[in-house]
């Protein structure tokens, strides 16, 4: 079991090591994109951090009240994927077994309607891009099911809802896979973070591109992402021009890999409440 501020802790943490990355496409601090610097994701995540580490609060209230303060505080938004990722690893990090991925299940199974109605009213505050309608469970309509049948509604399009129903399959398996092969490579922060998030933009094509450019322009930002990772593999700290380069040509078609970076920063939160509960169970 970890406190509430340990967690905060390692959400801003998390956050912190995520934006400092060159990640190409996305917002990081070495070039702002998509109407959003660096400076709005830092202050979404002091801002966000308390309410995701609330103790014995539910995942729905976790995500409602963290957006809920980041859109009155930057006015866009900039960690809804975030928040809907990490809410339900901070009420794991609460209980009191060593094994957060068995806590996150756990955490999984007992969603219900509230949980589901919460994150409809965030999702909608949020407003993110290339938001469509559902043919059921919309979340511009009353929540009739728990959050795990809604996020099963959408698992096929959309990689967050995948790990609700995965239980987090691509953060335990591709990201801290990554996240430990970069450790083995000696790689240091924010590099590490780097290693995350090409890993899972080669893995699989980025469902916020798909969502608003369609799946032959997620497809190619994958492609692409593949032979930028092996330009990292090989020469890791020194291709930060490469990764820029990238990072330009992404934004000039203004592909946001927004999904991939979201994966980024659960796996770094993830990482570092694994090392708490490590530590805890000694």
């Amino acid at each position: 079991m970890i406190d509430p501020a340990a967690i905060g802790e390692a959400f801003l943490a998390a956050c912190q090591e995520e934006i400092e990355a060159p990640k190409p496409g996305n917002v990081h601090v070495f070039a702002a994109g998509h109407g959003m610097t660096a400076a709005d994701f830092l202050k979404s995540a002091e801002v966000a951090a308390a309410p995701l580490a609330a103790h014995g609060a539910s995942v729905g209230a976790r995500v409602l009240a963290a957006v809920e303060a980041t859109r009155a505080t930057v006015g866009v938004n900039t960690n809804l994927g975030i928040v809907l990722l990490c809410a339900p690893l901070a009420a794991a990090a609460e209980r009191a077994s060593a094994d957060l991925r068995a806590e996150v299940a756990g955490v999984l199974k007992n969603l219900d309607r509230d949980d589901t109605e919460q994150v409809f009213r965030a999702i909608r505050l949020a407003n993110p891009g290339g938001l469509g309608e559902a043919a059921r469970y919309d979340v511009r309509q009353p929540a009739t099911v728990g959050l795990l049948e809604a996020m099963a509604e959408a698992a096929e399009r959309d990689a967050i809802a995948s790990q609700y129903v995965s239980n987090f399959h691509d953060v335990f398996a591709t990201g801290l896979e990554a996240l430990e092969a970069a450790r083995q490579r000696g790689l240091m922060p924010p590099w590490r973070a780097v290693a995350a998030y090409l890993r899972f933009l080669a893995a699989f094509p980025d469902t916020h591109v798909a969502r608003k450019f369609g799946l032959a322009a997620a497809r190619e930002v994958q492609r692409e992402a593949s032979e930028m990772l092996m330009i990292f593999l090989a020469r890791k700290e020194d291709c930060l021009v490469d990764l820029l380069d990238f990072d330009e040509r992404l934004k000039s078609r203004r592909y946001n890999p927004g999904t991939s970076a979201d994966l980024t920063v659960a796996t770094l939160f993830a990482d570092r409440l694994r090392g708490h509960l490590a530590q805890a169970s000694q």
